[in-house]
């Protein structure tokens, strides 16, 4: 069995890949179509990761209805909360352009942003900590995916955070703090599913999955093909490949 500090730990080095992706995007300006090309690679990686690492195994260990249920509830739950989010300013977060408003144009967008951009990193690093319940450690393959989807996430949003006039003291206060409650995230799924029957872990590993799929095509799918060029596809199937190879070398 794992221990609650591994659960942390991994939370924890995978939210931080956002503040990489941050710092970079704050320091450098990264052509539209960089930005887009890297989004798509972060998009297929957690592709192939929620559909092998999350819900292959669920219905393995839980069994077919758990895992239905599970990933419906966790669709309608993130599609409800963003919709709440959206509408408070939040809709284009990781968008790297000028769809992100000002505070001036948006009074509690700011807000809102952090909001959101902690409801799409909290499933991810909720499984981090499953996988130290069921198998008593972190998975390379998840805890590669979350991290690599993470940096383009980060630099995506810093991006358009940054054209919108948003502060430096703002950007990495959100990321930062973000990458905290990433990993005491992990550290909830580990602690509080210890000895939980199997079903309700498959359950749980379900919401996390609808959540993250439904994440990637309101948020990074849109950001991928904003900047639409001939390799989107290619590049998106190429990070679905490298996290796919990565779960069967694991």
């Amino acid at each position: 069995m794992g221990s609650w500090y591994d659960a942390l730990l991994w939370g924890t080095v995978a939210g931080s890949a956002l503040v990489i992706g941050s710092a970079i995007a704050w320091k450098w300006h990264i052509p539209p179509k960089i930005v887009s090309s890297v989004m798509a690679f972060g998009a297929g990686v957690l592709i192939s990761a929620l559909a092998f690492e999350l819900v292959d195994e669920a219905v393995e260990s839980g069994g077919l209805p758990a895992t239905v249920w599970g990933f419906l509830a966790g669709s309608v739950a993130y599609v409800g909360a963003n919709t709440l989010l959206a509408r408070a300013g939040a809709r284009h977060r990781k968008r790297s352009g000028d769809k992100h408003p000002s505070e001036e144009d948006s009074p509690g967008s700011g807000g809102a942003i952090a909001v959101g951009a902690l409801l799409d990193g909290i499933p991810e690093s909720v499984v981090l900590g499953l996988g130290l319940v069921t198998a008593s450690a972190v998975s390379p393959a998840m805890l590669a995916a979350v991290f690599i989807s993470n940096v383009p996430e980060g630099l995506s949003s810093t991006a358009g955070m940054k054209r919108s006039g948003r502060s430096a003291k703002y950007v990495f206060g959100v990321w930062g703090g973000i990458a905290i409650l990433c990993g005491l995230a992990s550290l909830l799924g580990f602690v509080a599913l210890q000895g939980a029957p199997v079903e309700l872990i498959a359950f749980i590993t379900a919401i996390a999955a609808g959540a993250i799929l439904a994440m990637l095509a309101d948020t990074m799918i849109p950001e991928a093909f904003e900047e639409s060029h001939v390799l989107t596809g290619l590049i998106a199937s190429f990070g679905f490949l490298v996290a796919f190879s990565i779960h069967r070398l694991g």
